[in-house]
């Protein structure tokens, strides 16, 4: 198996690109000051069981596909930005509601955590960015890769959860305090829905 020292090497860059500002990340921020803590975790949650289906797509080397295939690459991307233009639309044009008042179907915990699965799953470029970056790591002398890349990528899951669950609290804590102002409600839900919106745009600009 791996040593205590790739362990090591591999946890801190992973926590390093976690830390970086992308889309994940910034969904996670964005929900949380909008939703709260409890209702950004949940997205954490959900963002994370999509990274166990990149990790096991290297695993398998499924992911090979999204590298050498335009097409299947294009589909998901546009899936994805399709997406996300969609929750930037409901956040953007959403009622300035306080968090507590907010209608239980458009924040409840499965929706939350289903929006965290599909944000993650497509997006291609996580596919790439894992089949670059886990192999490295991955020693075919010390045993079977898949089960080293699995490994890895449950190493990252912690790495993330630790890092996007700090900036879910955090932007939760700080959501709950512009929340009391209808006014900054309401710039916080357009403030989202642009995020959104530029993220959707960035997605599907995206190349192999």
């Amino acid at each position: 198996m791996l040593s205590i020292e790739t362990l090591i090497t591999f946890f801190s860059a992973s926590v390093l690109l976690a830390l970086a500002p992308g889309p994940d990340n910034i969904f996670v921020l964005t929900q949380s000051a909008l939703r709260g803590k409890s209702a950004g975790l949940i997205v954490v949650i959900g963002l994370c069981t999509g990274l166990i289906g990149h990790s096991t797509a290297v695993a398998l080397g499924v992911a090979v596909v999204f590298q050498t295939s335009a097409l299947a690459f294009s589909i998901l991307k546009y899936i994805g930005a399709a997406y996300l233009l969609f929750l930037g639309w409901q956040a953007f044009f959403a009622p300035a509601k306080p968090m507590e008042q907010a209608p239980a179907g458009a924040g409840s915990s499965w929706k939350l955590y289903g929006r965290g699965i599909i944000m993650n799953i497509t997006n291609p470029k996580v596919s790439i960015f894992f089949l670059a970056f886990l192999p490295q790591f991955a020693n075919p002398s010390r045993g079977s890769v898949a089960i080293q890349i699995l490994l890895l990528g449950g190493l990252f899951i912690v790495a993330t959860i630790l890092v996007f669950g700090a900036i879910a609290i955090l932007a939760g804590s700080l959501g709950q305090w512009l929340n009391r102002s209808e006014r900054v409600r309401k710039i916080m839900n357009k403030i989202a829905g642009t995020v959104l919106f530029g993220l959707a745009l960035k997605l599907a600009a995206t190349k192999r």
